[in-house]
């Protein structure tokens, strides 16, 4: 799988892609959810309740259960239940969360990767905390969340959700326990977002003479990320959602994925940390340029595959962003013959056009309708570089990427990925997209 990191924990149930786009994971605590099916049987199922900033995700021990996600959206109340208050279990310390929702999303049923369930209706869910002192704590974050999640203006909850990371962020820090060596040295320390495919993962940078650490704010995963700086063997700066607050770090020559990209609240942040790694690395790290790559590509040294891998590292793309995937070229034209002729020039796409160019008649189409078109006028609707065709190809290894930008589903069938030889008719056919 391309964008999947070999230190990737796949045994894991939960995951940052459970959560919606463009949502935060903010805190967890052990908990059990108390169930009542009759007066004869209740269960108390141990697990860990997660707080996010648009959902509450409650993930059970046991693997064979489901995972539950409510959304705060979809909320009606969120209240602590004290003794004798509504506590249909009347144990000896009732204190616990009620939560009264209009929808719920049971996930990894019997811990299969599958489509979302999703159950519509007045539903009611009462957990118990741990450590139950924390319950007054954790239903004041989830009504503070709840309120920006039913804001009207989309802007208006994103900054509410914002300023709480923000707030969150000021009052932590990074924990240097976490170093390596007592002699380290740190150079400085910053508030940051590690970014894997689809997901975002707030908290604090810490940079010494020694390693670059990663502490999350959420706790997860568990562990600090270190990289030790005497092992980095390539940095880019980087575009994120247009902006230059990226980082991205390479341990290893030839990887396809980083060993980190982060993402910076500003600017400033980002270029100190850049310039101190070059500085470090100044003389144990040669400068590569596209001539460079080009030099090592005719001479064998290195592959097409990574060759293009190079490139587009230069040109700003990353395996952790899937809006500015890498783009390898349709080289192939010939998908029906038995075996491939390499010599018949037929049997290879015309290099010196774009795809969208490909083919007179669609070409013609296209030149018409931008024509009768008011402004701003377009050659096409859409972009090849988007999540949406980057999973079109991957969704048979990265199913869970696939549930996540889809809020639980699949596509339908007849737009999946089925074959090599379709989609490369369809990219000369087809009238809204280029794909390259």
């Amino acid at each position: 799988m391309a964008f999947i990191k070999k230190k990737e924990r796949s045994r894991e149930r939960f995951s940052l892609l459970l959560l919606d786009l463009e949502e935060y994971y903010f805190e967890q605590h052990t908990a059990y959810q108390l169930t009542s099916s009759n007066a004869s049987q209740k269960r108390k199922i141990r697990g860990s309740l997660k707080i996010c900033s648009k959902s509450i995700i409650f993930e059970p021990e046991q693997i064979t259960d489901p995972i539950l996600k409510i959304p705060l959206r979809d909320c009606k109340q969120i209240e602590a239940v004290e003794e004798n208050d509504r506590n249909p279990f009347n144990e000896s310390k009732p204190v616990g969360l009620s939560i009264a929702c209009q929808q719920v999303y049971f996930i990894k049923e019997s811990n299969v990767v599958g489509p979302y369930r999703i159950e519509r209706g007045n539903t009611s869910f009462f957990f118990q905390l741990e450590v139950s002192r924390k319950t007054e704590d954790v239903v004041q974050t989830l009504l503070q969340l709840h309120r920006a999640s039913c804001l009207d203006k989309l802007g208006d909850q994103t900054a509410m959700i914002a300023a709480n990371l923000q707030s969150r962020l000021a009052r932590t820090s990074f924990d240097k326990n976490s170093f390596q060596s007592v002699s380290e040295k740190p150079h400085m320390e910053c508030e940051a977002e590690m970014v894997t495919p689809l997901v975002t993962n707030p908290g604090h940078v810490c940079i010494t003479d020694q390693n670059l650490y990663f502490q999350p704010l959420s706790g997860y995963p568990e562990q600090v990320v270190q990289i030790m700086l005497h092992n980095v063997r390539r940095i880019y700066k980087r575009r994120h959602g247009l902006r230059p607050l990226g980082l991205e770090v390479f341990c290893t020559e030839n990887d396809l994925c980083s060993d980190i990209y982060l993402k910076f609240y500003n600017t400033k942040d980002r270029d100190e940390l850049y310039y101190y790694i070059a500085t470090f690395l100044e003389n144990h790290m040669v400068e590569h340029t596209a001539e460079s790559y080009m030099l090592q590509w005719q001479r064998g040294h290195i592959s097409n595959y990574q060759y293009l891998l190079h490139l587009n590292n230069l040109a700003d793309r990353s395996c952790n962003d899937l809006s500015q995937y890498p783009v390898f070229p349709w080289v192939i034209a010939d998908y029906t013959s038995a075996e491939l002729d390499l010599l018949n020039p037929a049997s290879f796409r015309d290099l010196s056009k774009p795809v969208g160019a490909l083919s007179k008649e669609r070409l013609e189409r296209l030149l018409a309708r931008y024509r009768d078109m008011p402004d701003p006028k377009f050659m096409f609707g859409s972009h090849y570089s988007s999540p949406g065709y980057v999973l079109f190809y991957l969704v048979r290894v990265a199913p869970e990427y696939m549930l996540c930008l889809q809020n639980g589903r699949y596509d339908h069938a007849d737009r999946m990925f089925n074959s090599i030889a379709e989609t490369w008719k369809n990219c000369l056919e087809g009238q809204l997209t280029s794909k390259s």
